[in-house]
């Protein structure tokens, strides 16, 4: 027995700052691990796994944090807080599966672990392969950002027409009549030039010179003139009128297509990084395979821990463990079957006496 204590106590001193780290990271109870120091390596691989998975995913999230808010100190923070987090989920869920039990237990035990690690594995390589990358992703949110500008520049015409539409119309209404009014006095000269030319026509005598007939023609071609004149000057004012309102409408829309598109040069946030990112799997099967090569080594680094927890074997850490939770159970059932025994002994007591 003495041998024993002395043993355990070599093996304690045994254990290096960094190992011990790793082991915390890991979820083990270290007083226990102490006195196991077969499962000491295990441990330790598990707790670096769970630390280098915490250490990714505040990479990740502190690219994620940078593309939307640009700054680095605050991304830094954010990415080292999600962090932290993650490590504490993964060391929970690496250290609440059990090695006592059946295995088919074990395996319904971890089912919803493995679905939640690889939830996590996805959220962290996606930021990542976002800086993988970065290059044509970059490219293609130039691609998307013109495409955008193009469909902008469309709605903003299809805008421009229907808002001008019926100003135009009443423009073309005028120009119409215009027409009408020119082609009456274009009309009046031919005939009136056909006249003194003594050409003959439905609507000319066919005599030469400056004859009565011409002199009616003269004064025809006179009053067509005055017509469209008149036309004129009505219509110039309510002209002037429609083309400021169309004018005022393309000044509206161009402003807001300007004002747009400094928007649109500035679509390069975590969304469309991406949508750029989605759109270069969907036209490149390279790309597509590389982002699910990076997603599925993610997402495998992710549920190890939980997977090399499950496969392994029963060890003495599963032993100590399991039967210092036991003595646990024991000791409290023990102490509430005492509680209970007194307070009934108290109570008989207390019938007895009356």
């Amino acid at each position: 027995m003495k041998n024993t204590s002395s043993l355990l106590q070599y093996n304690q001193h045994k254990i290096n700052w960094f190992q011990k780290f790793l082991m915390i990271c890991s979820g083990a109870n270290i007083h226990i691990l102490r006195k196991t120091p077969s499962e000491w390596n295990k441990f330790a691989g598990i707790g670096g796994i769970v630390l280098f998975t915490a250490v990714f995913a505040t990479l990740s999230s502190t690219y994620a944090i940078f593309t939307i808010f640009d700054q680095f100190w605050a991304s830094l923070g954010f990415g080292l807080l999600w962090g932290l987090m993650i490590f504490n989920l993964d060391r929970y869920i690496v250290s609440s599966i059990k090695k006592t039990g059946t295995w088919w237990n074990q395996i319904l035990m971890s089912i919803p672990r493995l679905i939640l690690a690889t939830f996590l594995g996805i959220i962290i390589s996606k930021p990542l392969e976002l800086k993988i990358f970065e290059k044509e992703v970059n490219k293609q949110l130039n691609t998307i950002i013109q495409r955008n500008k193009k469909d902008l520049q469309t709605q903003m015409n299809g805008r421009i027409l229907q808002q001008n539409a019926p100003f135009e119309t009443e423009k073309k209404q005028i120009a119409e009549k215009l027409a009408q009014y020119q082609k009456s006095y274009d009309s009046a000269s031919v005939e009136l030039e056909k006249e003194i030319l003594g050409k003959q026509s439905n609507l000319t005598s066919g005599k030469e010179g400056f004859g009565p007939n011409a002199k009616r023609k003269q004064e025809l071609k006179e009053q067509r003139k005055r017509d469209l004149e008149n036309y004129q000057n009505q219509t110039a004012a309510r002209l002037e009128y429609l083309d400021k309102e169309i004018s005022k409408v393309y000044n509206n829309l161009e402003t807001e297509r300007k004002s747009t598109e400094t928007f649109e040069d500035k679509y390069n946030g975590f969304a469309a990084r991406i949508q750029a990112l989605d759109e270069l799997g969907k036209g490149s099967a390279i790309i597509a395979t590389a982002a699910a090569f990076i997603m599925g080594m993610f997402i495998c680094l992710e549920v190890s821990p939980v997977l090399i927890k499950l496969i392994s074997s029963v060890g003495p850490y599963d032993y100590l463990l399991e039967k210092t939770e036991n003595d646990f159970r024991l000791y409290s059932k023990e102490k509430i079957e005492k509680g209970n025994a007194l307070t009934d002994f108290r109570i008989n007591d207390f019938k007895s006496k009356l």
